[in-house]
């Protein structure tokens, strides 16, 4: 069993910069155990000045993006994009590969800055918070689905689950309850002292369900979460998620190429050169 000495992980690079600024010892990473991972506090003077007590504290749930545009040096992204998402709502993100769509998610999760324009989630302005301030913000109120899992391949099922509530200070007896509960919700709880690679790919997509949503996130961004998985199992899945998120009234946005996820959605968005245009409007 892993140690909560200090999870202070995460996961390889694809997922580190969404929890925060993390540490690994890969010694420890080796050999399976997080005993000696440790959390790197950045230096304090290289933080902006905290707004978050400067900040509205109604967090009604909202999603807005204002005259939002981001381009990667030349090449034009997303332009004069506006739209405001709902507290509950099930949006789908379609459009070609490289069109955007993971870009859109990636603006709404702070992990990204929009060149012009302002994003606001959950009553906060992105950009006017600091690199921390994001990742306290992800941590607690939002939740990350990956087509490729990014499970922390040498801790057990539940300890992956956990994370999320290590990071957030919730004692571990309260933790592994909450995430046996959860894996049992998505019928995956005799899995949770295998490894990652000892389960099926709809097993570790599931766990990554759980993950996502063990914090009570007001919202799921989902980034072609079932692109990875045959037609049953993904069909499966997606309704896993979508009955995850109905559950506890999250926000869900999911980019895809799927025809037919984009049948079960609120809204779909379809990202056309660099536009965002809302189908069926």
């Amino acid at each position: 069993m892993a140690s909560y000495d200090i999870i202070g992980v995460l996961f390889c690079k694809a997922i580190n910069p969404i929890y925060g600024d993390f540490e690994v010892n890969n010694r420890m990473l080796a050999l399976g155990t997080t005993s000696q991972w440790h959390h790197k506090r950045a230096p304090a003077t290289s933080e902006r000045p905290s707004t978050m007590d400067t900040m509205s504290t109604t967090e009604d749930g909202r999603i807005d993006l204002r005259d939002v545009a981001k381009a990667y040096g030349p090449q034009a992204v997303l332009e004069s994009t506006s739209l405001s998402i709902q507290r509950g709502e099930f949006v789908v993100v379609v459009g070609r590969s490289g069109s955007g769509k993971s870009t859109l998610l990636r603006l709404i999760g702070g992990l990204e800055s929009p060149d012009r324009g302002t994003v606001h989630v959950l009553g906060k302005d992105i950009g006017a918070m600091s690199e921390s301030e994001r990742a306290l913000l992800r941590r607690t109120s939002l939740g990350f689905v990956f087509q490729f899992f990014n499970l922390v391949p040498t801790l057990t099922v539940a300890e992956n689950v956990e994370l999320p509530l290590a990071l957030n200070g919730v004692p571990r007896v309260d933790a592994r309850r909450r995430s046996l509960e959860l894996l049992a919700e998505l019928d995956v709880v005799d899995c949770a002292e295998r490894f990652p690679e000892e389960i099926s790919g709809g097993e570790q997509q599931r766990v990554a369900i759980a993950r996502a949503v063990i914090h009570e996130p007001k919202v799921v961004l989902a980034d072609e979460p079932t692109g990875n998985l045959d037609l049953e199992t993904a069909n499966h899945v997606l309704d896993l998620l979508q009955n995850s998120c109905r559950r506890r009234n999250a926000t869900l946005i999911m980019a895809t190429h799927s025809r037919e996820v984009a049948g079960l959605a609120t809204r779909v968005l379809a990202i056309r050169n660099s536009l965002v245009e809302e189908m069926g409007a």
